[in-house]
Order: C-alpha cells, then structure tokens, then sequence
C-alpha cells in the first residue's frame, strides 16, 4: 500500500482544524471547574472515545447513508466545504468560542463528557462534515485507513490536551488562545475552498481535483 503524503497531510490538518484540540482545552477546565484531577482524567477519556465511535460510525456509514436518501459526494462536498467557511468564519471573529461557552453554560451537568464535549464540542457538524467529505475523497480500504488514522491520532491529541488544559491555559493565556485560533481559522478557510472547488470540479466547472 502506497501512503499519499499530501492526502495525509490535509486529512491531519483538516480534522485538527476542525476539531480544534487548542480552543477545546480552556472549555474543558470551565466544565470540570472544581473536580479532582482523576475525575478530570475519566471526564477526557470518555468524551474523547464518545466522540471517537460517533466519527468511525459516520465515517463508515456517512456515504451509505447520503446515498441512500439521494445525495452524491460532490453535492455534499460542496455544501460540507460551505459548512467548513462558516466555521472558519467563527474562527476568525471569536463567534465560535463564544458559541461554545455559550453551550457549556447552558449544558451543564455532573458529567460533561457526553454531552457537551463529545457532542457537539468535538463530534460536530463540522468533523462529521469533514470525516464523510475526507472519506469520499479516498474511497477504498488505503483512504479509509488514513482518515480513521489520523482522526485517532487527532483524538489523542484532544485527550492529551484535556489533561494538560490547565497547563496550556496558563502558558498562552486568552490572547494566544485568540491568536492560535485566528490561525487555524485561517487555514480552515482555505482548505474549506479547495472542498468546494473538487466538488463543483466534478460536476465539470474548473479544473479537476489537485
């Protein structure tokens, strides 16, 4: 089997874009405000593999499931990549953060790590969107084992970045958290474009999938 090391790449940075394991950390320490560091533990853990069986079961069943009710790939790669602007969009004017601490606010309960960090903080419309769109770009056994590969490894990271929220809380500070997710809203935007292109490439406007 032979690895697309560019396909690889912006798998990677699409799914950590999106998940965004950097803005999830200070939300964590907010909904686990007051609990032991062993609780805090179990709380990552649980959500991260919540999250992690809601995006293998779309990431297997997702095209499955726009086939059946009559939805092709470049259609829904179209309105993903749309889906992803939006995101980036709140990336970029904080409207996302806010958004999230509006939801931990509103959400919250003895045990956070369901609902709301599993769903909607991390397995939300946009890593479902981005998963089903990743898998349609690299049908077959080698694509499937490289999204489910790097939205494990993206995973881990939001765990690891769980247990040391507190820590990188502290080192950035609410301005490099800013700045950090400016960033990556940025780059969001981009790739969010080039979703749009394929999909509308495929349906015969512009240049084929680069």
């Amino acid at each position: 089997m032979i690895i697309d090391t560019a396909f690889l790449i912006t798998a990677f940075v699409t799914m950590f874009v999106v998940i965004d394991p950097i803005g999830l950390a200070p939300l964590f320490v907010a909904l686990t405000q007051g609990k032991s560091n062993q609780l805090r533990r179990r709380i990552a853990f649980r959500a991260t593999v919540t999250a992690v069986f809601i995006l293998l079961l779309f990431a297997i069943f997702g095209e499955a499931l726009l086939a059946f009710i009559g939805i092709s790939m470049p259609a829904f790669r179209v309105a993903g990549g749309v889906l992803l602007f939006l995101t980036a969009l709140d990336m970029l004017f904080e409207r996302r953060t806010k958004r999230r601490e509006d939801q931990s606010e509103e959400d919250e309960t003895d045990d956070p790590s369901v609902f709301p960090l599993a769903i909607p903080l991390i397995a939300g419309p946009g890593s479902i969107a981005s998963v089903i769109l990743l898998m349609g770009q690299r049908p077959g056994l080698e694509g499937t084992v490289m999204v489910l590969g790097v939205t494990g490894l993206v995973m881990i990271i939001v765990m690891i970045f769980f247990m040391a929220s507190g820590l990188i809380e502290r080192a950035l500070g609410k301005t490099g958290i800013t700045v950090v997710t400016r960033l990556l809203g940025m780059l969001l935007a981009a790739l969010s474009v080039q979703f749009v292109l394929d999909g509308l490439a495929a349906f015969g406007f512009g240049p084929g999938p680069g």
